[in-house]
C-alpha cells in the first residue's frame, strides 16, 4: 500500500506538535491536500519557486519547509510576487507544501537541541521553558536552550570555532565581559529577543541566527552575543526531518531532495 502524503505529516507531528508553535506563527499545512500517495518529498528552509520547480522535476508532491510560505490571508492570487507563483504552481499541480516552524524551534531535540549537541554542549536545558508544556516522555518544551562547553574556551578561540563550525565568512558579534566562555545560550532564527534571559542564566555567550542593532548594544560587556546567520542558524532543521522520516519508515526510502533556499549572498 502506498504511502500517503498524510502520514509524513503525522511523523512531523509526533516529533513537533502544531500546539507548541507559537501565536504569530502559521506552521502546517499551507497549500493542498494531504490524503494522497506520496511521490517524493523536497526538503528545504524556505519554498521558493526554485523549491517548487525542484519538486515537479524530481516528482516530488510534498514540500516540506521550515518557515511557512504563508504568513498573512491572501487577498488575490494572480502571481504578482513568488509567493503567488508558488501557491499558483503548487495547486495546479496537486503539491503540498507543509512548514513546522516555530513547534520544531521549541521541540525538545528540535533546532535549538540540534544547534547545542553541535556545538559539543553538555547539561543541555530549555532557555525560556513553556510553563506546564512536556513532551509525551517529560522533556521541558520552550524557546531556546543553554548548555556547558566540556571546557572553558578563550573568548577569540570561541568565536573562531563558530565561524569555522557554520563556515562564516565574516561572524558578527558584540563584546562580552569575559575573556573565557563556557555557559552558552542558543535560539536559532532572530533570536535577540531572548537577551534577557541569557543573561539572567548567567550565559556567556548568546549564539542565534540574526539580531537587531539596539540588540548587539544592548549587550555590550555583558556577554557575547554572536549572529551566524539566520538560514545558517536553521539549515539543521534539514538533518532533522530527514532523521524522523527515516526513522519512522525504515522500510520504505522516499525520494528526498533537498534545496538550498538561502537567498542571502556574500561577496
Amino acid at each position: 500500500m502506498a504511502l500517503q502524503v498524510k502520514e509524513i505529516i503525522d511523523a512531523i507531528e509526533a516529533f513537533a506538535p502544531l500546539a507548541w508553535q507559537e501565536e504569530w506563527d502559521n506552521s502546517g499545512i499551507q497549500v493542498g491536500n494531504a490524503a494522497q500517495p506520496l511521490t517524493g518529498i523536497v526538503v528545504c528552509v524556505d519554498v521558493t519557486e526554485e523549491a517548487i520547480d525542484t519538486a515537479l522535476e524530481k516528482g516530488c508532491n510534498l514540500i516540506l519547509s521550515h518557515h511557512p510560505l504563508l504568513f498573512k490571508p491572501l487577498s488575490t492570487i494572480q502571481g504578482r510576487d513568488y509567493i503567488e507563483r508558488c501557491v499558483i504552481k503548487a495547486c495546479k499541480h496537486d503539491l503540498v507544501l507543509y512548514a513546522c516552524h516555530t513547534n520544531l524551534d521549541n521541540a525538545p531535540q528540535g533546532v535549538n537541541f540540534r544547534l547545542a549537541q553541535k556545538l559539543g554542549l553538555r547539561d543541555i536545558e530549555v532557555l525560556e521553558p513553556k510553563p506546564g508544556i512536556f513532551s509525551a516522555n517529560g522533556q521541558q518544551v520552550g524557546t531556546g536552550v543553554i548548555g556547558l562547553l566540556p571546557e572553558a574556551m578563550a573568548a577569540g578561540d570561541f568565536l573562531k570555532k563558530i565561524a569555522g563550525d557554520f563556515s562564516l565568512k565574516s561572524l558578527p558579534y558584540s563584546q562580552g565581559a569575559s575573556a573565557t566562555v563556557q555557559k552558552i545560550a542558543i535560539c536559532g532564527g532572530s533570536g535577540g529577543s531572548v537577551k534577557h534571559s541569557a543573561l539572567a542564566a548567567n550565559a556567556d555567550v548568546l549564539l542565534t541566527g540574526e539580531a537587531k542593532y539596539n540588540d548587539f548594544h544592548d549587550m555590550l560587556g555583558s556577554l557575547f552575543l554572536v549572529a551566524v546567520g539566520h538560514f545558517e542558524s536553521e539549515v539543521c532543521t534539514i538533518e532533522i526531518f530527514y532523521e524522523i522520516i527515516q526513522k519512522k519508515f525504515t522500510t520504505f526510502a522516499p525520494h528526498i531532495v533537498y534545496v538550498n533556499s538561502n537567498p542571502i549572498k556574500y561577496l
